[in-house]
């Protein structure tokens, strides 16, 4: 973002998102008139979702923070789809593979425990111990029923959008980001590779 100005595109892609991303960060630049040297901070996506995806997108932004010597900020998907909308006792639903969901709950704008894979069907009982619990986005009115909630269906699709603005707000509070790590919440479905995993930088 340079001077409230957005620049963003999405591609689509099954595989070589590795290969991808530089060019696709230095097509941005240019499109923006910007240069690494001029960026004030980054943001970068955590997850949960894609695991490949997310370890290549946080490697990629704790590299170039390093290198670029400015703050990099994580930002969940769960806060994307959340903002800054209401308070009290919510949970965020996420789509999760196998028919699921991921769960995070919030109390006054904060996350409570770490997050969680549910059945919608059957989401555990605990999630609704709040009274006035709004529920919002992948099938919550399927989860809200089963827990006596009221329900706001909303999808996650313009995600810079959403985490430009959550990470200039705690650029602009001095919020200490620390180092992004990639939120799983569950572990990989495909059996570990005989070679060493790629290290993500300090």
């Amino acid at each position: 973002m340079v001077h409230g100005q957005l620049t963003a595109r999405t591609e689509a892609m099954s595989r070589g998102q590795a290969e991808r991303l530089m060019p696709l960060l230095e097509e941005l630049l240019q499109e923006a008139g910007l240069a690494y040297g001029k960026c004030d901070a980054l943001a970068v996506g955590i997850g949960p979702g894609n695991f490949t995806g997310i370890r290549i997108a946080v490697s990629a932004a704790r590299g170039l923070s390093l290198g670029l010597g400015v703050p990099c900020f994580g930002i969940s998907s769960f806060d994307m789809l959340r903002g800054d909308v209401g308070h009290g006792a919510e949970i965020v639903s996420l789509p999760a593979p196998r028919d699921q969901c991921y769960v995070q709950a919030y109390r006054d704008g904060a996350p409570q425990g770490a997050p969680r894979l549910i059945d919608p069907a059957s989401p555990p009982g605990d999630l609704g111990l709040h009274t006035a619990v709004v529920v919002r986005g992948h099938r919550a009115a399927e989860i809200a029923r089963a827990l006596g909630a009221t329900a706001e269906e909303v999808a996650l699709t313009d995600h810079a959008a959403r985490m430009v603005p959550l990470a200039a707000r705690r650029l602009a509070r001095q919020t200490p980001p620390g180092r992004p790590a990639p939120l799983y919440v569950r572990p990989a479905d495909a059996a570990p590779p005989s070679d060493p995993p790629p290290v993500i930088l300090p």
